[in-house]
């Protein structure tokens, strides 16, 4: 058939694209908008990407606006007066402005061993937590993937249950299961043990964080290691592999990406944890949650506080950027 006979297929009006693809609005701009409107927004401003820029755009202000405020008060200086910062610009005369950029605020919390040590503290508690959380998420993870679809769907809801709780009542619940009269104790003084010191101890902040963030662990691993070709371990054990070598070689490393994920989950709003380490914790030695809080609401500093958030955001970046990049791997493994 010659080339000129092929029948091309009939490209739709504008109005009825814009109808049928991004609905009434639509077709009104495109029918009644300025001149080529509906050929710039159709070439590129598909559907897609009109659905997807709303929540992207909403996630931009959440994080850049009070982003910038909190930069912007972490170079002023601290005023005895309402608000308590001097603002970075001054009128000083009619025609004159003065830039006000202070520097010492971060040179602060260099300086101070306060905010080092509890930086320090902060990055070890939440390393300890995330460590804890994977030797204890994994083989539940596996276990749940490993087993039935009605038994999956059972532990699933198990695993999501305490999130239908207060996460301050939780936190609280441990205080009476902790302390020295509390039900451990006096389960352990049934045997002859005890009584053991746990409150206001590390170990009872990494009880309360483990409970707290161990789901954060285990979603992420169960979504991995559903994903993974049995075949492989079929394969492994015809080649003379035993279960733990098939796992190390083939399970193992398949997961990791869904490792790094669900440590990511538990490492970042671990180190900046709050109310656990309060509650739970020692006196002696604060998170820096604790010490950004001190410094807000206590002290009335703000321009050091928001010096602290800034630096606790900037610790942060690193674990942040590397979450995204296993998302995006896990995501484009999918697609395949």
């Amino acid at each position: 058939m010659a080339r000129s006979q092929i029948r091309q297929p009939q490209r739709p009006p504008i109005d009825a694209w814009g109808a049928g693809r991004l609905g009434l609005i639509f077709s009104l701009l495109y029918r009644f908008g300025p001149p080529r409107w509906s050929q710039y927004v159709r070439k590129h401003w598909a559907g897609q990407r009109l659905v997807i820029a709303v929540p992207y755009l909403w996630l931009f202000l959440f994080f850049a606006v009070p982003f910038i405020i909190v930069l912007k008060l972490s170079f002023s200086e601290v005023r005895l007066a309402m608000p308590p910062f001097a603002p970075l610009i001054e009128r000083v005369s009619d025609a004159a402005y003065a830039v006000n950029i202070n520097l010492g605020n971060y040179a602060f919390l260099l300086s101070d061993p306060l905010y080092t040590s509890s930086y320090l503290y902060s990055v070890k508690v939440a390393a300890i937590s995330t460590l804890f959380c994977l030797l204890l998420g994994y083989p539940m993870a596996y276990a749940i993937a490993r087993s039935t679809p009605t038994l999956r769907n059972i532990w699933l809801m198990l695993i999501i249950l305490p999130f239908w709780t207060s996460f301050l009542l939780r936190v609280y619940a441990w205080i009476g299961l902790l302390k020295t009269d509390g039900l451990i104790n006096q389960a352990l003084g049934i045997v002859g043990l005890g009584p053991f010191t746990m409150m206001y101890t590390d170990f009872a902040v990494y009880i309360g964080i483990v409970y707290s963030y161990l789901p954060f662990m285990i979603l992420p691993l169960f979504s991995n290691l559903e994903k993974h070709d049995l075949t492989l371990l079929e394969a492994s054990a015809d080649l003379g592999a035993g279960p733990i070598r098939s796992f190390l070689r083939i399970t193992l490393p398949l997961s990791f990406p869904g490792v790094v994920a669900g440590s990511l989950l538990v490492f970042i709003p671990a180190v900046g944890e709050y109310v656990i380490p309060s509650l739970l914790g020692r006196s002696d030695q604060l998170m820096i949650g604790r010490v950004l809080s001190d410094e807000f609401f206590a002290n009335r500093d703000w321009p050091v506080a928001s010096a602290v958030s800034i630096a606790m955001l900037l610790l942060l970046v690193v674990p942040i950027v590397l979450f995204q990049r296993f998302q995006n791997r896990e995501l484009a493994g999918a697609r395949k």
